[in-house]
């Protein structure tokens, strides 16, 4: 399954709202330094979707507040 996340670093605070359908926008508190803003979107969808981090990952947009994210559900 694949998503587009729209990402917003250096909130005050942390939120996962639904736009549309596949699309989601992505509060977060970590700065998009060093990749923690990455580790943190990962892990905030793996939370949503009740999946392992691992079956999470970016497909495009590593440096981009615009992400793709593949999400392998079983």
């Amino acid at each position: 399954m694949y998503i587009k996340a729209r990402v917003y670093p250096k909130s005050k605070k942390e939120e996962f709202k639904e736009v549309s359908e596949n699309h989601f926008e992505i509060k977060i508190k970590e700065k998009a330094e060093r990749n923690m803003a990455n580790k943190k979107v990962i892990e905030l969808v793996a939370k949503h979707f009740n999946v392992e981090e691992g079956k999470v990952r970016i497909v495009n947009g590593h440096q981009s507040p615009s992400k793709l994210l593949s999400i392998n559900i079983d």
